[in-house]
């Protein structure tokens, strides 16, 4: 059975996206060669903020007694559930080594990058969450030294639950200053800040696109388009729920997509019912969008079976996959391309994004397909060393001569052949190309 589609989008995540790449090289270019104080003008141009631009411990003092106490032990609840997360991912990479050869070893040792400039958005919604997702885990991975980094609303400055958020949870430093600028403040070291090393968390267009280009002079978490959630369910699942689920993602924004895949067409009819008078039922910042993203962006397709669902899940590649089905280990052990993985009715991706501890910065658009999200690794740097005795080095010496002249690089051969002459003299080697 072909994959039938009840419901086909009009149009997909890149559609209508403009272009912005100009504008904000443009922008880039002139923070790079204007520094603080171009910085500065485009913070009062865009947030439309004149304050502190790096908050002192009594603004953030003051900005945390805000916060209303039930706040601030929910932001600690998740803050500690994403340690202990971010926790056990940093000991599933070890230092080792190991004797290759006799007399050679060669070792592998994990280097947290220096510094990490975390971006936390703060337009039309506070992510308090995307504070604790990126600081919390480059303060497990060892960084030296984090900046978090969030727009200022006019008057207000950074959101009080942003400050506290990111304080708690390790940020060196916390700057008032969003978009592009805010991202360049970060790579170019402004305001006496190191220069990050690392640039992640979630943003708009003009965020995503800084990052883009930034990219290789600063290491980033991915190159992240809108969100996007699907939903595998069966006869088994509870309609209501599906329905409640796909609205909650479909919030995010007028162009998240939103995908049902089932096996079993009265459910998908049922929820594609329900879903109408749902969003009728948000208030209107959220209703807006996810009346938008499911009109145009979601889909509900009807498979044949179960395992025509997992390979339709796995080419879609989703950002949030949500099992609602039986038989979950099947499906934990059949599906192979999500950015995080929600079994069972009894969690949902909510939970994910604001508070049991998997990280909510994941890949979008497909790329799941060959990328996870963001984690405790992405701020530690692999890497390897190696020594040798002379003994040990002897037959690798011989191997290396031998493959660099076939390569006709014999600047590389000689510098193993002054080794054999050293440490084996008067002894003949047949280092040629041909053996």
């Amino acid at each position: 059975m072909a994959r039938e589609y009840l419901k086909k989008a009009t149009l997909t995540a890149q559609s209508g996206a403009s272009d912005v790449r100009d504008t904000v090289s443009g922008i880039l270019d002139a923070i790079e060669a204007g520094g603080d104080a171009a910085a500065l003008d485009y913070a009062a141009k865009f947030d439309k903020y004149e304050g502190s631009v790096l908050l002192s411990a009594e603004e953030i003092a003051a900005a945390s007694a805000l916060v209303p106490e039930k706040l601030k032990a929910d932001i600690q609840f998740a803050h500690e559930n994403v340690r202990k997360f971010a926790e056990a991912q940093k000991d599933t990479v070890a230092n080792f080594e190991v004797e290759v050869v006799p007399g050679l070893i060669a070792g592998q040792k994990a280097i947290p990058v220096d510094a990490a400039g975390c971006y936390v958005p703060g337009g039309r919604y506070s992510h308090i969450a995307s504070a604790i997702m990126t600081v919390t885990t480059a303060k497990v991975a060892g960084c030296n030294h984090i900046t978090a980094c969030s727009p200022p609303r006019p008057g207000v400055g950074v959101a009080p639950a942003i400050v506290y958020a990111a304080h708690i949870c390790g940020a060196d430093k916390i700057m008032a200053m969003g978009g592009v600028q805010g991202v360049a403040a970060m790579t170019f070291g402004l305001f006496g800040l190191p220069k990050a090393n690392i640039l992640v968390g979630p943003g708009n267009q003009f965020v995503a696109e800084a990052k883009r280009i930034l990219f290789g002079r600063v290491g980033i978490d991915m190159i992240a388009g809108p969100t996007d959630s699907l939903i595998l369910a069966d006869a088994s699942a509870d309609p209501h729920i599906v329905a409640t689920d796909l609205v909650s993602q479909a919030e995010h924004g007028y162009n998240s997509p939103v995908w049902l895949v089932t096996d079993d067409r009265a459910l998908a009819e049922d929820v594609m019912g329900r879903v109408p008078g749902l969003i009728d039922d948000l208030p209107e910042v959220n209703r807006d969008n996810a009346f938008a993203a499911w009109r145009d962006y979601a889909e509900v397709i009807v498979c044949a079976d179960r395992e025509e669902m997992a390979a339709c899940s796995d080419d879609y590649a989703p950002e949030h996959l949500t099992v609602q089905a039986e038989d979950l280990e099947w499906w934990l052990e059949r599906l192979t391309c999500y950015g995080s993985l929600f079994l069972g009715e009894e969690t949902t991706v909510s939970y994910g994004d604001k508070a049991s501890g998997t990280n909510h910065v994941l890949p979008t658009s497909g790329a799941a397909g060959y990328t996870g999200g963001l984690s405790v690794h992405k701020y530690m740097k692999i890497v390897t060393w190696q020594r040798a005795t002379r003994e040990g080095s002897r037959p690798v010496a011989e191997a290396t001569a031998r493959i660099s002249r076939l390569e006709g690089m014999e600047g590389h051969a000689r510098a193993a052949d002054v080794r054999l002459a050293k440490y084996f003299p008067g002894e003949n080697f047949d280092l040629s190309a041909d053996g």
